[in-house]
């Protein structure tokens, strides 16, 4: 009888030490002569418990973890292939692990569940249901189905998703692209890389729909180069997807034509921006471009092109197959659907939460966060990336919402949130929000080129105790300069994290200036 075991191939398992726990799996049961089979699953997201070890019994899946290759040897004494609960490491059904089961995953429905470049798992799992009823369907008919889901971008600017389908639909050209940024550059995000490792024919799917709504026959997934894994495993699903005739010159007999190629970035962060992201496809440097014309006019090689997220896209074989309807009934207000929060930072139990918009940012860390890792109080979180708010206690009630955190002058943005302790010095992260545009800006603007620079010195001058409160005043006009001036949210939005660090955790600055004194008189 054969054993079905499932571990992640993904980055973060891979990271944990993933391989040398396969390595000792395929040892122990040879020494054991025992006939298993491993399955290399995507991660389900729990991150803080991984390399995650599952096994199929006639009852369903087991799960254990974190598993480490010196765990082996007892698992296989304890029985843990017939899913033995005794060992110190089992965790039961995984469906059943908290941290899952408080989740609505519609996204990440089948995470970790199924082998991410099998045809034949990711069908039984409902694939490609949504891109068999969209091959019935005009190009107009699944535009109106996506604008009424409400579906948002994921990328940050949050734009309706259907509107720009919409924009490329009524574009009259000879060649029209889908484009997908997958350039996740954004410091604690991991959704997209989730989604590419552990169920990237469900973003094949998406784009493939895509293409079929706005008249589109070529697709391109620009991924940044720091995901070789993510890389492998989409081109080995995109294999995949032709050899059984999912992509290609004739769909599934349909007559209708969608072809897929990865492109890599070039390790810019600018490239997120979908201008520069453009640029750079068409092997230019990644400079922004201005707008307009917006790229759903004139995009890719001067072609109407839909420039959606990994997350935008993902979403869209869900809202085909269930319809508009069943995304829509999820979340508050304009924001309809899930978003998958990415909990980083000091935080204990680290991983994707999918939830529908709508609890609130405390609700969300307290349920799932388990802490922080030092033990200390939490002080700051980030939320949205590296050109987010610090968001102090106060704001911690704040609904997950794109309104509800407009309104407190933040952003939720691809759902990044890195939590910090009272250990931080927020200047210092002040700084450091200007010192990344420093080193990210493609230079294009002078406000954003220029601006984070002397953004730096003063900064640096406000933390030496050198004319503070001149310094501030200065500060506050370079950051109002950069947000009016700027060409792309680079340069718009590096004043966000800066004006909040300064403006909620103002005690810091007195920090700041003691520990400068004591250190000159130390020289």
């Amino acid at each position: 009888m054969s054993h079905k075991i499932f571990i992640p191939r993904d980055t973060t398992t891979l990271a944990l030490g993933g391989e040398r726990v396969v390595t000792a799996v395929l040892k122990e049961a040879q020494a054991r002569k025992l006939d298993i089979e491993i399955v290399r699953n995507g991660s389900r997201g729990i991150s803080w418990l991984e390399p995650l070890i599952e096994v199929e019994t006639a009852t369903g899946r087991v799960a254990y973890g974190p598993v480490e290759p010196h765990d082996i040897a007892a698992l296989f004494d304890t029985g843990f292939l017939n899913g033995n609960a005794s060992h110190r490491l089992s965790l039961g059904d995984p469906e059943e692990i908290p941290y899952l089961k408080k989740q609505q995953r519609l996204t990440f429905a089948r995470a970790g569940v199924i082998d991410p470049v099998s045809i034949e798992d990711y069908k039984a799992h409902g694939g490609f249901k949504g891109l068999d009823k969209s091959l019935t369907l005009t190009g107009q008919d699944i535009v109106d189905e996506v604008k009424a889901s409400g579906l948002r971008g994921r990328g940050g600017a949050a734009f309706p998703t259907g509107i720009k389908w919409q924009t490329v639909h009524d574009c009259s050209a000879d060649q029209k692209y889908i484009v997908c940024n997958a350039d996740e550059g954004d410091s604690g995000t991991f959704a997209d890389r989730l989604v590419m490792e552990a169920d990237p024919l469900m973003l094949i799917e998406g784009m493939i729909i895509s293409g079929l709504a706005v008249g589109a026959t070529q697709g391109y997934i620009y991924l940044r180069s720091e995901y070789p894994v993510a890389h492998q495993v989409m081109n080995e699903a995109i294999a995949n997807a032709y050899a059984s005739g999912y992509l290609g010159g004739d769909i599934q007999g349909s007559g209708k034509a969608f072809n897929l190629e990865v492109r890599l970035g070039a390790a810019a962060y600018i490239c997120g921006e979908e201008t520069s992201l453009l640029e750079s496809l068409e092997g230019k440097r990644g400079l922004v471009r201005f707008k307009p014309p917006l790229p759903a006019i004139e995009g890719l090689f001067g072609k109407p092109t839909v420039v959606n997220n990994v997350l935008s896209l993902a979403a869209v074989p869900f809202i085909m197959d269930k319809g508009s309807k069943a995304y829509a009934d999820c979340g508050m207000g304009r924001s309809r659907g899930t978003l998958p929060f990415q909990l980083a930072g000091n935080l204990k139990q680290g991983g994707l939460v999918e939830l529908a918009f709508g609890p609130t940012l405390r609700e969300l860390i307290d349920d799932f966060g388990g802490g922080t890792e030092s033990g200390l109080p939490m002080r700051a979180i980030q939320v949205g990336g590296p050109l987010g708010a610090y968001l102090p206690e106060s704001q911690w009630d704040t609904p997950l919402d794109y309104e509800a955190f407009s309104a407190i002058g933040a952003v939720l943005g691809h759902g990044g949130i890195v939590v910090f302790d009272e250990s931080v010095d927020m200047t210092e992260q002040a700084r450091f929000s200007m010192e990344f545009c420093v080193a990210e800006s493609c230079g294009k603007c002078t406000p954003c080129r220029i601006g984070s620079t002397r953004g730096v010195e003063v900064i640096d001058k406000i933390r030496s105790g050198n004319n503070v409160e001149a310094n501030l005043a200065l500060l506050d006009d370079l950051c109002e300069t950069m947000i009016d001036g700027s060409l792309c949210a680079m340069g718009s939005m590096t004043p966000i994290p800066v004006k909040s660090a300064f403006q909620y955790f103002s005690e810091d600055i007195a920090l700041a200036n003691a520990s400068s004194s004591v250190q000159a008189e130390a020289k």
